[in-house]
Order: structure tokens, then sequence, then C-alpha cells
């Protein structure tokens, strides 16, 4: 399968610089996989189209304050982190900015003469990616140290940090925010719940490669990259009565779907139709995948050829995924992370 095939023309005007408000007065398309239908709503309108015992799923991941100012220990040099995923103990996988960030370099976070935090530089890989050392938990100081970052396709600042997290964020974990939530509004979920939908939460970690294309010309070649996940046995047991009883899973977004289908994987194993989990995975979803735990998906609209973009084509074809891509940009709906969104039946 090659790559080329998830790619498309999106005009840099299509790119979402700052939020719509309020949030769910989003665009939002409808696709009808069997009938290959399009409609086109607000998010507002999600409870014309669940029905009462329907369950969705939502990502509960918070975003952390992961771009960090520092300096060198011994120059007092300018070096910017980004820290992108936490290996173990006190080793985070990080970006760095500044000349000469090399194995062994001791650098400080904080105030000039008393830094909160000091780390290490471990390894350098051949990718450009550091592993640091801290010398204690650095998470207790990031609020104090680090600011929120945003995709480099964001070029405008961010006023308020918090339209950044889903309004449900509670775990702190992730480098970016499971958009598919950004749209939801307490109101909405209010009105959700009195009709009788259901929801469960589920954890996945989110890392910057979720946003990097696919450099591979075969997709299957693409190293998918690792995110930690958690589907507690509750959410588990819950996604097996409501599809026993004839009604939906309704994934929030794709890391909901990665997480689901990683606990269904686990299932799998253990003959059962799906497990709780709690773990790495580094799941890729790609069409000719077939879905163990999700019925429908709320979605926003990804980048070209990202992976992002094949795990919603596996679920409603390539041809489908990309025409609707099309009608959207032609009705001027806005792209990316702080863009507008799509449910899929």
């Amino acid at each position: 399968m090659k790559t080329a095939d998830f790619d498309y023309t999106l005009p840099k005007g299509r790119i979402a610089q700052r939020p719509i408000e309020p949030r769910d007065a989003s665009q939002f398309l409808v696709l009808r996989r069997r009938e290959g239908t399009v409609e086109h709503v607000r998010f507002r309108d999600l409870p014309r189209y669940l029905r009462p015992g329907d369950l969705l799923v939502a990502n509960e991941s918070r975003v952390i304050p992961a771009r960090l100012y520092g300096r060198k220990s011994r120059t007092g040099g300018a070096v910017e982190v980004l820290l992108l995923k936490w290996l173990d103990g006190r080793r985070w996988e990080a970006l760095t900015r500044g000349r000469k960030v090399g194995p062994g370099l001791e650098l400080a976070f904080g105030p000039s003469g008393r830094p909160a935090v000091r780390a290490r530089v471990e390894e350098v890989h051949p990718d450009g990616r550091r592993v640091l050392a801290f010398a204690e938990e650095v998470e207790p100081h990031l609020q104090g140290l680090g600011v929120v970052p945003l995709p480099p396709y964001i070029r405008e600042p961010l006023a308020d940090p918090e339209r950044y997290q889903t309004i449900y964020a509670r775990v702190a974990g992730s480098v970016a925010a499971p958009t598919a939530g950004l749209h939801f509004t307490p109101h909405l979920i209010g009105e959700l719940q009195q009709m009788g939908v259901h929801f469960a939460f589920v954890v996945l970690h989110i890392g910057l490669d979720t946003f990097r294309p696919v450099e591979a010309e075969e997709v299957e070649d693409h190293p998918m990259h690792a995110e930690w996940c958690r589907v507690p046995a509750e959410v588990a047991a819950a996604v097996v009565e409501v599809r026993k009883a004839g009604r939906r899973v309704v994934a929030v977004g794709t890391t909901a779907v990665r997480a689901l289908e990683a606990a269904a994987q686990a299932g799998e194993a253990q003959g059962k139709e799906i497990a709780s989990f709690a773990g790495w995975t580094r799941l890729f979803i790609y069409p000719g995948y077939r879905f163990r735990a999700v019925d429908a998906m709320i979605t926003n609209f990804h980048l070209p050829r990202s992976t992002l973009l094949m795990l919603v084509s596996a679920f409603a074809s390539r041809e489908l995924i990309l025409h609707a891509y099309q009608e959207a940009v032609e009705r001027d709906y806005r792209f990316y992370s702080f863009g507008d969104a799509m449910l899929i039946l």
C-alpha cells in the first residue's frame, strides 16, 4: 500500500489557527459508511445522530506543559527542550534546540542561581531525539517551568492554555491534545446523558509522532511510534454490555480508537471480546484492519500522509474519506487541531 495514496491538497488558509467559540459551534460532517452519504451540520447537533444506550468513549489524557526553557549548567548557553515521552523512572525522550547538546551535557531549568530542576543528556539518537535523565521527578515542576506546546502548524499564540484541553482532561501525560474531544461543552454532555447516552473514559498519552507524515514509501514499512494507554476493566465490561444490547460504541477521537482496539487485541489473546489493558501500544491501523471494539467515531480532519488519516480510511475506506475531505475543503471547513470535526457512522 502506497503512502502517496493518502495524500490530498489542502489550502494553507484552511488550517485553523485558533479555536472556535463556543466549542460546539464547529462545523460537523456526518459520513454514513454504508450509504456513502455526507451531511453538513454543527457539532451541537450530535444528539441527532446518537441513540439511548450508545456509549461514548473519550480519552481523558491531559496535555502537560512540555516545552521547557533552560540553559547549559557550565556555560549558561540557552537550550529549549520539548518533552516527548516519559520512558521510565526520571528519564524522558525529548527534542532539544540549542548548540552542541551532546551526551553528558548538564542542563538546568529555573531561575539562574537556584534552578528548580537539573537534567543530563544521556543519549542522542540518529533522528535528533535525546534521552534526558532528570535529577528528580520533573512532573511536579512543569506548571512553574513549562508551557503547553502547540502543533507546529499553529502559528498564533493561545490566549488561554485551557482551550487546548478537553473539558474532561484529568490524567496528565500528553504533549498534544486529543482534539476530537475539544468540541464538547458541559451543556452538550449533559444533553447527551439526559437522552440516555453513556460516557466512559480511557487514557492514551499522545506524542508528537501523531502529527508527523509517514515518510516510508510503503505504508507497511512505517515504524509506528509507541504510546502509553489504559483501558480500565469497567470500560471493557461496558463495551461488551453495550454491544450485546445492540447499541454502539462511539470512540471520541483516533486515540480512543487505538486504546479500545489495543484492549480488544489483548482480549482476543485471552479468548475475550475485550480486556482491561495498561501499557505501551504500537498498534498501527490502516486499510485492511478489522475493527473489534469500535462501531462509530468522532474525529477531526487530519494531515495528509498521516497515520491518523490511514486509521479513519481503514474505518470508512480511503475513497469515502478522501471524498468527504474534498467536500470539507470546498465548504470551507477548518482543518487539524483547532479545526472542525466529522462523525463516521
